[in-house]
This record gives C-alpha cells, sequence and structure tokens, in this order.
C-alpha cells in the first residue's frame, strides 16, 4: 500500500488481456444502435430478458425477496445469506446504472461471492428509476432501506457489522445515503465501511469525463450527460450534495475503499472524491488499474478478479457498526 493510503501500485502498462478486451469490447459496442434511440424501460425490458451488449448472468436461486416500505411506495429488496459460514451482518448493496437502468436482480454471482467471502448478508435495494421516478426518488428509496437495516439488521443479520456501497450511479447513491444518515438523522456511523466502485461524485461532470468523448467503452461523455439528463428530469441543483456528493462536507464519514480503471471516463470523480474523503479525515484506500474500463469489475479479467478480492478483504476487516 502506497502512502496515504493511495495505492498506485498497479501503475504500468495495462495487460495483453485488458487491452484485447478493451479493443474488442469498443468494437461491438460501436455497431450496436445508439441506445438513446430508445426508451430506457425497454432497454431494462431487453437487459432483463437476456438481450443487449450485457446480458444478465444467472439469477441466483437462493436470493430472498422483501418489501419494505418507503416514501414513494413498497421498495423491493434482494437477500442473499451465506450459506457457507455463520452471518456476520450485512452489505447495503446498491446496483449502477446511471440511475436509469439495472436492478438488484442483475448481479447475483458477484454478489453471491461477497457473501460468501466476508460472511455478510448482501441486501440489494431496487430502488426506483429515472426518468419514470426522477431524483429524489433514488436516494429516498436507499435511505429508507438504510433505516430499515438500522432498526431491523441485528435481528435480520446477527452481529451488528454493516458496510454499504454500489457500482457507478449505485456509488453516488451509497455516498449521499452516508450524507443524510449522519446530516438527518444523526447516524453517521450506522454502517462501518464503503466500498465505492467506479463512482460518479459530481454530476457536472469532472474534466475526465467532459473530455472523454464519443468512444464507447461501456461509457460516454454522451452516455453520462444522458444520464444526468434522465436523472434530473424534475430539477435538482447538479452541485447539490444530496446529488453530487463530491460536493458535501465529508467529515464524520466512515473508512472507504475506492477503486477504478484509469479507461474509466469516471477516473476524476474516484480521484477527486478519494482525496476529498481522506482530507476531511476519513480513511481512504484508493486502487487505480491499469486499463480497466468502467466497472471492469463484471468482466471476465485478471484485473476484475484482483479488484474483487480487494473489496471483499477490506469488508471482511470492518469491525461492528456503532
Amino acid at each position: 500500500m502506497a502512502a496515504m493510503g493511495f495505492d498506485f501500485g498497479h501503475r504500468g502498462e495495462a495487460s495483453v488481456e485488458t487491452l484485447d478486451f478493451n479493443r474488442d469490447l469498443i468494437h461491438r459496442l460501436t455497431l450496436l444502435p445508439d441506445q438513446w434511440a430508445f426508451a430506457p424501460s425497454l432497454i431494462r425490458e431487453k437487459r432483463a430478458e437476456g438481450l443487449g451488449p450485457f446480458p444478465c448472468p444467472p439469477r441466483d436461486p437462493d436470493a430472498e425477496i422483501r418489501s419494505i416500505p418507503g416514501p414513494h411506495g413498497d421498495i423491493g429488496l434482494r437477500i442473499l445469506r451465506p450459506k457457507t459460514r455463520a452471518c456476520e451482518g450485512a452489505y447495503l448493496h446498491i446496483h449502477g446504472g446511471g440511475w436509469t437502468l439495472g436492478a438488484a436482480d442483475e448481479q447475483d454471482p458477484r454478489l453471491r461471492e461477497i457473501t460468501e467471502n466476508t460472511g455478510l448478508a448482501v441486501v440489494s435495494c431496487d430502488y426506483r428509476l429515472a426518468p419514470e421516478h426522477p431524483y429524489p426518488h433514488a436516494p429516498d428509496d436507499c435511505e429508507a432501506a438504510a433505516l430499515w437495516l438500522h432498526e431491523h439488521g441485528g435481528r435480520e443479520f446477527g452481529k451488528a457489522r454493516f458496510a454499504i456501497g454500489g457500482e457507478s450511479a449505485g456509488a453516488n447513491l451509497a455516498a449521499a445515503t452516508l450524507l443524510r444518515l449522519r446530516d438527518r438523522h444523526g447516524l453517521g456511523r450506522l454502517f462501518s465501511a464503503a466500498v465505492f466502485v467506479c463512482g460518479c461524485f459530481d454530476l457536472r461532470l469532472t474534466p475526465s469525463a467532459r473530455a472523454w468523448g464519443s468512444q464507447k467503452l461501456v461509457l460516454n461523455t454522451r452516455d453520462l450527460t444522458m444520464f444526468v439528463r434522465h436523472y434530473l428530469a424534475r430539477g435538482g441543483d447538479p452541485a447539490a450534495p444530496d446529488i453530487s456528493p463530491m460536493m458535501g462536507t465529508l467529515d464524520g464519514l466512515v473508512p472507504a475503499h475506492f477503486v477504478v480503471g484509469d479507461a474509466d471516463p469516471l477516473l476524476d470523480d474516484t480521484l477527486f472524491m478519494a482525496a476529498r474523503w481522506r482530507a476531511a479525515g476519513n480513511r481512504a484506500d484508493l486502487s487505480v488499474h491499469p486499463g480497466g474500463c468502467h466497472v471492469f469489475q463484471h468482466f471476465p479479467l485478471a484485473i476484475a478478479e484482483e479488484s474483487n478480492r480487494a473489496i471483499d478483504a477490506f469488508l471482511q476487516e470492518i469491525p461492528p457498526s456503532d
């Protein structure tokens, strides 16, 4: 681990495997029709059917579905409990998808891996999606899920070890949830740790996001602009901390594991947020993987295995929550 808790030990050239994967992915995505020519609801429907460039992995047959009340109606929770060890708490997972796509049941194999490796049950929040349900629906739902865990987590999941995290827009919502818990409920330490995977923390777009351009490596500048447009369809200041957590006061928050690839338009989001997190007096572990595309952890790559192992090791370390 490098000084300051920032791990640039991976720095160097990307592996041949990673570069070949990126070239192939760019080629395949370039051949597809413009996703913004279709309604997000249709894209979600096709993904759920296993179609599109990123088909869903198999659903876990042991997943539990729970419905809890929220400010906009019931919220679905998808719960995976460890089968090979005792349950020692819970990880509140918030999926990515630009606040517009994605679902709690679209990453079961990875969530199963987390729960078996850490002993934490994974509680994935099926928050409402834009543009049908724009801001503040998504953070309201995530806040409600966190408060449900505060009230019921000890009885449901054993030891009071709780963590929160997510990928991309899910990392944004996880950070916003931590700020809400601290500022609205005095629960800044409900969770003992946070995991931020390739997060989007500034919806005004950081320099790397603005400068990326049109090349489609999972995500490009236009995609980010459209996701933000859908999320803020009914208004909202992109500089507000509830929307762009990087703009918030970050003191008194939990240890966090930040990870990103350097071939991700959101590289600066992670670099800047990790620096601000640490400057506010919090522990911030940062890992940057050469050649890693946006959410590279979802792909069959050696850097994905390495990153996922590090995330699981970080979650295994967490102490009981306050």
